[in-house]
């Protein structure tokens, strides 16, 4: 009965997927989130201020028992000076500010779970912090320090790494490396979330990421293969704290995969994607999370026609918790704390749309849908019940405004 269940449930999905495929199909994420870290060496001596904002609203109606629902209606705003002083290094300096409509006060801390510490200080007004990037390019490769090219332009899949969090989470800070070859686009990184001085009561807390591809031919040909390879870790703990009960946790996601496009350039139809994952979760210390290690497989694929993408896919995992991802990419329920799923399946679709208004502004609409039977739920006191399953979706619509306005271009 039970394998039976499961195969109407994977089937299912699979009506889901050909549903989004056959109806509409844009890159979002590319145009509106994306920043570009190539250094234009004719920019030398050129000294400009930089606006850089994304406003959104978004709705999330989240059903079942996983995770909440959920609003995010605001914008984020980054005013900065850029300055090039050689033709290959970029100095960047200003303030990056959150804001919520609606919102009069804000915690003080890092913002995206940085350890159980979460503060007792407040800001007023608006949740900002200060901005500086340098950057350094070498050939082939581009060394960053201070505020990383983080978010969106790591390229993690959705398991790994939830993209709202281009909305709602600090700029990432710390050292980034990046090079670009021929067969390789390799991006590694730190991201420094918190840190502490001798007798703080809180946890340090840094995460380590490593995002990328190796191609077997010209990402631009007819088709194109390639292999992605990711891996995030986040280390909370410190030899300056005062805990020490539980006062070290290292938490591990890695993928690998295979994928294939076929870049049709058509009038209409532009490309098609497929791309299939296995993913690994291990609890390397501590016992933060209630699983030791964990598995899961994502297999997805898109298709672009003009402005529209329309996305399709299936997860399953066994003891899989994702460190960054959306919680319908694993185990664990944020909902009902302490509660576990023992065989946790997602299908889901989006539909976006997007479009870019000369080279400094875009604008993105993005419908997302997800269909779970997470299995069997066991709650903290033990108990067991049938989870069910649940749809669930959500809207978002995105605006990117970053004009630059030239000061002076020294010789």
């Amino acid at each position: 009965m039970e394998q039976g269940k499961k195969t109407r449930q994977i089937l299912l999905c699979l009506v889901l997927v050909l549903v989004g495929f056959s109806t509409a199909h844009a890159q979002l994420v590319e145009r509106v989130c994306k920043s570009d870290y190539e250094i234009n060496p004719d920019d030398v001596g050129a000294l400009s201020v930089e606006l850089d904002n994304i406003s959104f609203f978004k709705d999330n109606e989240y059903a079942g028992t996983v995770m909440k629902g959920y609003s995010l209606p605001g914008l984020w705003l980054q005013p900065k000076g850029v300055y090039y002083p050689l033709k290959n290094i970029k100095l960047e300096l200003g303030v990056h500010a959150l804001i919520y409509s609606g919102a009069y006060k804000f915690p003080n801390f890092a913002y995206h779970d940085i350890a159980t510490w979460k503060g007792n200080q407040y800001q007023r007004g608006t949740h900002i912090l200060p901005y500086f990037r340098a950057q350094l390019a070498l050939s082939s490769v581009n060394l960053v320090l201070g505020n990383i090219y983080g978010g969106a332009n790591h390229g993690l899949i959705a398991p790994m790494y939830n993209q709202e969090l281009n909305l709602t989470a600090d700029p990432e800070m710390g050292f980034q490396f990046l090079h670009d070859s021929r067969y390789l686009h390799l991006d590694a990184w730190v991201n420094w979330q918190s840190f502490i001085f001798e007798e703080d009561t809180h946890q340090e807390s840094f995460v380590v990421g490593l995002s990328s591809r190796v191609k077997f031919n010209d990402p631009e040909s007819r088709f194109h293969y390639y292999l992605p390879v990711q891996m995030t870790i986040q280390h909370r703990g410190g030899e300056q704290d005062t805990i020490y009960t539980n006062s070290v946790q290292t938490l591990m996601n890695a993928s690998i995969g295979a994928g294939m496009t076929w870049n049709a350039n058509r009038k209409i139809l532009k490309r098609v994607n497929v791309e299939v994952d296995a993913l690994g979760y291990y609890q390397q210390a501590g016992k933060l999370w209630p699983f030791g290690k964990g598995a899961g497989l994502y297999a997805s694929a898109f298709v672009d026609l003009k402005d529209f993408r329309v996305t399709g896919g299936y997860f399953t995992a066994k003891d899989f918790i994702s460190l960054l991802g959306i919680p319908y990419f694993g185990a664990v329920s944020t909902k009902n704390e302490g509660a576990v799923y023992d065989d946790p399946q997602t299908c889901f679709m989006s539909v976006e749309y997007s479009r870019s208004f000369g080279k400094h502004y875009a604008f993105g609409a993005k419908a997302d849908l997800y269909y779970s039977f997470p299995g069997t739920m066991t709650m903290a006191d033990g108990t067991m019940v049938d989870s069910g399953t649940a749809t669930s979706f959500s809207f978002g619509v995105f605006l990117r405004v970053n004009p630059s306005f030239l000061i002076k271009k020294f010789k």
